[in-house]
């Protein structure tokens, strides 16, 4: 069996590669840090305002229903059509792109409904929907 006379080379990590990462990361954040104080140098001063908190969103649908009866309804009082005209202008006016969804009894006069967005469009309503069931089975 031959036996070993020299001593085998220490095993060696070469280093080079993480060396230029960590030159880059160095040169990176010394050039950040130079933009930090050139935009602290810009002599200007931004104006001042109160904070009156977010502003409000867009309302949500107005529901109108319309019973079989012919009854109207909005917010749950019932309303003749000048006064469903008048209440949506008004509310219109405090947002312009308010939208109305209508409801209508399936089994009531389409009459009715026809009139009731009628109104809607009196008052200056652009976004109307009508809703509806759809069927679980198809025929």
């Amino acid at each position: 069996m031959p036996l070993k006379t020299q001593l085998d080379d220490m095993p060696n990590l070469n280093l080079t590669s993480m060396i230029d990462i960590v030159f880059l990361l160095i040169i990176f954040f010394m050039v950040g840090t130079k933009f930090v104080d050139e935009e602290r140098k810009i002599a200007l001063e931004v104006p001042h305002v109160s904070n009156h908190g977010a502003l409000t969103g867009a309302p949500e649908r107005r529901v109108v229903n319309v019973y079989r009866d012919g009854d109207v309804t909005i917010d749950g009082k019932t309303v003749s059509l000048s006064e469903l005209v008048t209440q949506l202008t008004t509310a219109r006016r405090q947002y312009a792109e308010l939208g109305v969804l209508v409801r209508g009894d399936g089994s009531g006069e389409f009459q009715r409904v026809a009139e009731v967005l009628n109104a809607c469009k009196q008052a200056g309503i652009a976004e109307l929907a009508i809703s509806v069931k759809a069927d679980s089975q198809r025929k």
